[in-house]
Formats: C-alpha cells, structure tokens, sequence
C-alpha cells in the first residue's frame, strides 16, 4: 500500500509499504481523509519532535522513517479477535492515543500524560496519511450517521482545543485571548464561544487568518504591529485583562503577550508545542498568582467533540481549504503549508483514494 513516512527534517516521501495485519484487539481501517497537523508541520521543519530516531520508541518498538498521519477517519475493514463494539462497514475516527495502559497516569484515566506515550501517525506504529492502518477498538470511535467523513477529519484538532478549554477551568462568562488563529487556534475560539465565553479576543498579524477568525467566533482581532495587544485587552476588560489566554503560536511573542494580558489570578493555557526555548521573569506570576499550565493533547473528550460537531454546537465550518491525492503530499500539502501561501490555509485534508477528489 502506499503511506507516506517521514525520514528526517524536510524529507518525507510517499512509498510502497507492506499493509498492516489486524491482531487481536485492533480494528483494520481503509483511510478515507486526513489531516495535516501543526505537530507535522513542526516534525518536517524542525523534527524530530515526538518522531522515536536512533532509539526504538518503548511501546512501538520501531524508529524512522514513519508513517505519519493522525487526523483521519475511514471504515472499517477488518476486525481483530475479541472486538465487540465495531463491524465491518462502520465509519469510524481513531483517537491517535498511543499508552502503555499501565503506568500512574495511565492508572489514573489520563492517558495522554502516559510515561510512554505516543501518537498514531508520529511513533512508529502506523498511520492515517496510508491507505490502511490498525488500531485498538479502545481509541475508536464511530462517526454519527450524517457526519460527513471529511467533518470527521476534523474532530481531532477539535478535541485538542476542547482539552485546553477544560486545562484552563474555563466558566461561562469567562473573558479569554487567544494568541494566533492557526488550526488550532481557530478550533480554540470556536470552543470557547460554544462554552458560554463573553468575550473573545485574538492575537493575529494581518492576513487573510484574521477573516478566519472573526467567522471562528472571535469578537476583536488585533494585529501586534498596529497595536500594543496588552494596552488594547486592558481597554476591553475595564483595566482588569483576561480570565485565560490560550497560547498556540509557539513564538516568545505570544507567551509574553499571553502572560502580561491576563487578569490577577488568570490562567495561561499553553497549547503550542515549540521548537526553542522561552525566557521570563517568574515575578510576573509571583507578584499576580498568574499561573501558566500546559495542555497535551486530549483525554475522554473525543464523543464530546463529535457530539458537538454533530449537533451544530461546534460548526466546525470553513476548516478544509484544500483536498490532495497522498502522491502529492510533499509539494501540495507539506509545500502549501510551509510556502507563500501558508496562510490562506488552515487545514488540508489528505486521502490515498483518488476516487473522492
């Protein structure tokens, strides 16, 4: 079959790989669309990130090159021994957990904070940008009739903002930043007015992302070169600032922005992953009870993300700004996204069947 799979920073090629065989526990499934991701981005620029180089990944057992890809939906094929809860024909998404199951966090239901963990698609263990993979029933779930497989795609960067909104305790009511409109930046703002937020603010330089926001939800955008961002959500919050920013831009700029706008009290919620080091002064929390907290992922918020995806509370509209064929991954997809163009897009979607372009 054909899968794309990452061999170092800037190099990922499309390949003919064996196709992976259901073992007992595990689901076999046609992959119809997927996503590239923010942490794919960061793998081909800056990587390797998450991806296991030199030394095997302890739960995958395998290094570079890998089959990336883990924002995908599809149908199931094929059924290992002992699964109950899938048939052959469903429509499903797989939630990219990869966790030893065994471990404190993992013993605790968090299994995104696995001492071990991985991710589908950036450990070694398969992935969605392929025509097929295998993955335990555990981390699948079915799409609902009328959800199209392309919105399921989608459910995924989703769940990862829903995450951070409860990472960040945030009430009804509550007054929020969000430091870029990215992917995931987006899904961000699109959570927090389906959460009840009062008022939304974004941090975006001037392009085509700021249209982008404001049709997410947000209520003000504001571009750092034409204003002084900390001065402007002072004037909006009556002097006070935020109740939580969330940061998604990865840059000095955004954490400092984000840390400097909040309230007494507030909370900075750090979605981005990052390719350098930071620098503050921890004063900044001492003297305010400010507090800075991290956000993996997502854990038990995937049938919440469908459901609100579903049921319209989350539109989740506007997302995809480009479908490809997989051949055409490197120069479409990963060129599009590091490019001139980069950002005119927010997601592109990538399927290994020619047939549903």
């Amino acid at each position: 079959m054909k899968a794309a799979l990452w061999y170092g920073k800037n190099h990922v090629r499309v390949e003919e790989i064996n196709e992976p065989k259901v073992t007992k526990g595990n689901i076999k499934i046609k992959v119809k669309w997927c996503g590239i991701c923010g942490s794919d981005l960061h793998e081909y620029l800056g990587g390797p990130i998450f991806i296991p180089v030199g030394q095997p990944h302890p739960l995958s057992g395998t290094t570079a090159p890998v089959v990336l890809g883990h924002e995908f939906s599809g149908e199931v094929v094929e059924v290992g021994e002992g699964v109950t809860k899938f048939e052959i024909g469903d429509r499903v998404i797989v939630e990219p957990i990869v966790s030893c199951g065994k471990c404190p966090a993992c013993l605790e239901g968090k299994y995104n904070l696995c001492s071990s963990l991985g991710f589908h698609g950036l450990c070694g263990s398969g992935g969605g940008l392929a025509e097929y993979t295998v993955f335990p029933e555990e981390f699948v779930h079915k799409i609902p009739e009328g959800m199209s497989y392309e919105k399921a795609a989608l459910v995924e960067p989703m769940a990862v903002a829903l995450h951070s909104i409860r990472i960040g305790n945030f009430k009804i009511g509550d007054t929020a930043l969000v430091l870029g409109s990215g992917p995931i930046g987006l899904a961000t703002i699109e959570c927090l007015k389906s959460a009840g937020a009062k008022l939304v603010i974004v941090l975006q330089r001037k392009s085509i992302r700021q249209e982008y926001a404001k049709r997410a939800g947000a209520d003000v955008v504001l571009d750092p070169n034409e204003v002084d961002i900390v001065e402007e959500v002072k004037k909006l919050t009556n002097g006070v600032g935020v109740d939580v920013a969330f940061e998604t831009t990865g840059a000095q700029i955004g954490f400092d922005i984000g840390i400097n706008s909040l309230k007494f009290e507030g909370t900075m919620v750090i979605t981005s992953i990052w390719e350098n080091t930071v620098s503050f002064n921890p004063n900044t929390l001492v003297f305010t009870e400010k507090k800075i907290v991290g956000t993996l992922a997502y854990r038990h918020e995937f049938p919440a993300t469908i459901g609100a995806i579903n049921d319209g509370r989350i539109k989740a509209e506007g997302y995809i700004t480009k479908k490809i064929y997989l051949d055409n991954i490197v120069e479409e997809g990963f060129g599009a996204l590091t490019g001139p163009e980069k950002k005119n897009h927010v997601k592109i979607l990538v399927t290994p069947d020619k047939g549903l372009l």
